[in-house]
């Protein structure tokens, strides 16, 4: 397609996924870096081998209705993707393209912008997006932009590490003793109990208040999982399940688990209703409740 457009490209496929044993190799021939992934391990991977190497780190994001660009290590003072996100966040607390969705047109939206900040580089023109972070809010139309400092000192970065393990170093990562200690029910148990006797059940769903409008478990109350990380929804929980048993789902069964993680520090104690709802789609759509 590229030479379709302009046959004077010079195009070098790679039909290999870049890892730490190929990324420096890889990265070093080329001037400007665009970053087109969608997941934290490789975004870690691609700059710190642009920090090592000295290249320029165009980055994009999307995710539902959002995107985001900013360039990264465009020069000595120029921030990079560590400053934006210093760690990863627990792995299954972002709901994933498959269970959130994307819109259609912002994958085309921020690839524009990167490709203008490409372009600029290239030629020194205009101002680029190094220290300032581009948000787009397709709902809304309208753009914001945020001033992005360079905090992380580029020192530290000198060589690759396991970016796979990322998630194993995150310090908000329970322990696998924690998980094992939440007990759990299957989507099938939970319906034969709502089918007998749904009083005296209270159903609560920890993703987003968008996901819980589009698609819910009948009855259930929206309360997101970062309200229950932050604390601001502990005691609205403590209050609303007192004399009730208290059962909670997310799309899969990751989110839900760390959320009884969460609540068991506060003594609320919950069950865990393991594949969420897509399991729950998945075994009722002969009858689905909502």
């Amino acid at each position: 397609r590229i030479f379709e457009i302009n046959p004077y490209c010079k195009v070098d496929a790679f039909e290999t996924k870049l890892n730490n044993d190929n990324a420096l190799v890889i990265i070093k021939k080329f001037d400007i870096i665009c970053d087109c992934t969608d997941n934290f391990p490789s975004r870690y991977l691609i700059n710190d081998a642009c920090v090592i190497l000295g290249k320029p780190y165009v980055y994009g994001s999307i995710g539902r209705f959002e995107g985001q660009a900013t360039v990264f290590n465009l020069n000595k003072e120029s921030p990079n993707y560590r400053d934006l996100v210093p760690e990863p966040p627990p792995a299954g607390l972002l709901p994933s393209c498959a269970e959130g969705g994307v819109l259609g047109v912002l994958p085309g939206l921020i690839g524009l912008i990167q490709a203008t900040e490409t372009i600029k580089i290239i030629t020194d023109i205009g101002t680029t997006l190094s220290g300032r972070l581009l948000i787009f809010d397709a709902l809304g139309m309208s753009f914001k932009e945020l001033i992005l400092k360079k905090t992380y000192d580029n020192t530290k970065i000198d060589h690759l590490i396991n970016y796979k393990d990322l998630y194993l170093n995150n310090p908000d990562k329970k322990s696998e003793d924690q998980k094992l200690m939440v007990e759990s029910i299957s989507i099938q148990e939970l319906k034969n109990l709502l089918d007998k006797n749904p009083e005296g059940i209270l159903i609560l769903d920890v993703r987003t208040p968008l996901e819980h409008d589009i698609d819910s478990i009948e009855g259930s109350r929206s309360v997101p999982l970062q309200n229950i990380k932050n604390g601001e929804a502990i005691e609205l929980i403590r209050k609303i399940s007192l004399g009730l048993k208290l059962y909670v789902y997310c799309e899969s069964g990751e989110r839900s688990l760390q959320a009884l993680i969460k609540l068991s520090d506060h003594q609320i104690k919950g069950i865990n209703i393991t594949g969420g709802m897509r399991k729950w789609n998945k075994e009722n759509r002969s009858s689905p409740r909502n």
